[in-house]
């Protein structure tokens, strides 16, 4: 797995790629935490959040990527594998936040679905 420094150069080379609108009102920033986390309702431990968009609060609006997560899912991977998924759940958070700057949800209600495969999915094997 690469370290979350060569993370964190790859995460800054896809970020400035992306057009400047992108940023518009995302005061918080781009953040990469070192942990990895667990999505409660994960059943089993195979769903690890990998990115979270958020917004409101002190902290206004920002986005988390977390490395940890990386390590954990892709910790076998070359580094264009590991680029490509950061870029991919990069771009997945920025539309939630443009989606949140035009009041629409579509990216959120698509989550919703897929959750809902997934449960049920793993509900069928037990």
């Amino acid at each position: 797995m690469l370290t979350i420094e060569e993370m964190e150069e790859i995460l800054n080379e896809v970020a400035e790629g992306l057009p400047e609108v992108f940023y518009k009102e995302l005061n918080g920033g781009i953040l990469l935490l070192p942990e990895s986390r667990m999505h409660p309702k994960s059943i089993g431990d195979d769903l690890f959040i990998m990115g979270e968009y958020h917004r409101g609060g002190s902290q206004g609006r920002y986005i988390v990527i977390y490395y940890g997560s990386f390590a954990q899912v892709y910790g076998q991977a070359d580094r264009s594998v590991i680029k490509r998924r950061l870029e991919e759940t990069l771009k997945h958070e920025f539309t939630h936040h443009l989606e949140s700057l035009a009041g629409e949800r579509g990216l959120e209600k698509q989550d919703e679905r897929d959750m809902n495969r997934y449960l049920s999915r793993k509900v069928r094997r037990t």
